[in-house]
């Protein structure tokens, strides 16, 4: 399934049901309210690496259930790129997501992996060590990185980044007490990081009529200027998730 940049326009979508669905399994309130601090996600993943034998923690689904939004969407951008796409999943935990990207893309990709918690890192980097993946193209690579998503811009030039992945970072950060802003601002770097052809992907169980209305806000004015659009994921476990895609506006030129 392709994913075009404008599945839905904005003006369909405000007609939608203004519930608002804030699906959470096994978190504390505490940990919920505080999901935008550092030292929260360091002790969440170092109380879930103690448990013995390693395994992915994953937002509200793997791989195999975006994969056929993903991977039409590397092929498209590699049509018209030479060498690999640059690709960052953003707030990685430990989620498999990143590294299945790497397995599975028939097209050349350098996969980023980046988090705010060294220890979700650390326990990424040892399991990709000893688990020896093999990528579908052998042009391809796999990075963890430990990352402040806040602050983009410091690891990434303008214009670097293919694709950047966001499967429920956002979503952490918009529920917590103070995490708003940092969410606003992450969007707004992402547009500055990636290339005029990239998109930012948002994975999200956040109901379009309230999250169409807050992307557009977030990047009123901001440079470059972009597309917002959204497709429905499907249901999983009762629940519906949701693909938002942010894209730099591409200006063309009008010939006289």
């Amino acid at each position: 399934m392709l994913f075009t940049r404008f599945a839905v326009p904005l003006r369909t979508l405000q007609a939608l049901s203004k519930t608002h669905r804030w699906h959470h399994t096994g978190l504390t309130n505490e940990l919920i309210e505080n999901m935008d601090k550092k030292a929260t996600w360091d002790r969440f993943y170092t109380e879930n690496g103690s448990k013995g034998q390693f395994k992915n923690f994953e937002w509200f689904f793997g791989f195999h259930s975006v994969k056929d939004f993903i991977i039409p969407v590397l092929q498209t951008m590699s049509h018209t790129h030479s060498g690999p796409l640059n690709i960052l999943d953003m707030g990685c935990g430990t989620s498999a997501l990143g590294p299945c990207i790497y397995r599975t893309s028939p097209c050349a990709v350098k996969v980023t992996c980046a988090d705010i918690s060294p220890v979700a890192v650390k326990l990424m980097q040892k399991q990709a060590n000893s688990t020896s993946v093999q990528p579908c193209n052998p042009s391809s690579a796999l990075a963890f990185l430990e990352l402040d998503c806040t602050q983009l811009r410091r690891y990434f030039g303008d214009g670097s980044l293919d694709l950047i992945l966001d499967k429920g970072t956002t979503d952490a950060l918009v529920r917590s007490k103070e995490g708003q802003v940092k969410a606003g601002e992450i969007v707004r770097q992402c547009l500055q990081v990636l290339r005029p052809s990239g998109s930012l992907l948002q994975f999200s169980d956040e109901d379009p009529d309230a999250r169409l209305v807050w992307l557009e806000r977030e990047v009123r004015g901001a440079e470059p200027a972009a597309n917002v659009g959204v497709q429905e994921v499907g249901e999983l476990r009762g629940v519906s998730y949701f693909c938002y895609q942010i894209s730099p506006c591409i200006s063309e030129k009008v010939s006289k």
